[in-house]
């Protein structure tokens, strides 16, 4: 007669759900980068995919004073701003509740954003690739620099802010207005004609492996963190509570 299970003993299988998170957090840059690669390649040599990227840019360039708004979100004097502002918040929040390295995810995510010139404009220089028609004579249109801008200054911020939020409700609702901005400005680049599509989406390879680095550092810190609680260890508090 067949024994039944002991429910106090038989070992319950451990949820492999753990796991995926860092699996894709891995992934992903590596197949942002490889995606990079083959556009830079194609607008160098002038290949078909450069070909096609014109072909769709023409019937999709609109100019408009909306599209111009909207591209505008992607400007060093919108984003930066809005990032400067989410990075002070978590600083000072992390600094009155006593939580050791407090300074350091604020700092991180200042560091990307400042990366962020030091990647773009060297690549604009050595691609050297004219804009659309409606953008006259120039270079140095690849890749987007509003699209970059917009993608690390908006996601860094989210991976701050997630975090903090209490529900699941308001994390998918965060993550979707930080979508909602990104997809707002790459609409305008591409519908005024300040960029090639094939520009924006090489910014967002870029960004995509900046921001999976800052993800994973983030976490990281989070872990050290949780690490030093379950520890025992004090927090120094460095000013009042």
């Amino acid at each position: 007669m067949p024994t039944r299970p002991d429910p106090l003993t038989e070992a319950a299988p451990a949820p492999p759900t753990a796991a995926r998170p860092v699996s894709f957090l891995l992934l992903l840059p590596a197949v942002s980068a490889l995606l990079f690669a083959l556009i830079t390649w194609q607008v160098v040599a002038d290949g078909p995919l450069l070909r096609a990227d014109e072909r769709v840019s023409g019937f999709l360039v609109r100019p408009g004073r909306l599209w111009e708004l909207l591209a505008d979100l992607g400007g060093v004097a919108v984003a930066v701003p809005v990032l400067a502002v989410v990075l002070g918040h978590v600083a000072l929040s992390a600094r009155s509740a006593g939580q050791h390295r407090w300074w350091v995810p604020p700092a991180a995510a200042a560091v990307l954003m400042a990366a962020v010139a030091v990647v773009i404009v060297p690549l604009k220089e050595l691609v050297a690739r004219p804009g659309p028609p409606v953008m006259g004579p120039g270079t140095g249109f690849y890749p987007s620099g509003h699209t970059a801008t917009a993608a690390v200054a908006y996601g860094a911020a989210t991976l701050l802010l997630l975090p903090r939020l209490r529900t699941a409700r308001a994390r998918r609702g965060l993550v979707a207005i930080c979508v909602a901005l990104n997809l707002a400005v790459v609409c305008g680049l591409v519908r005024r004609g300040y960029h090639w599509p094939l520009d924006v989406l090489a910014s967002w390879c870029l960004s995509a492996v900046l921001l999976t680095a800052l993800a994973l550092f983030l976490g990281r810190e989070v872990s050290r963190s949780t690490r030093r609680s379950c520890a025992g260890t004090p927090s120094p508090r460095t000013g009042p509570s």
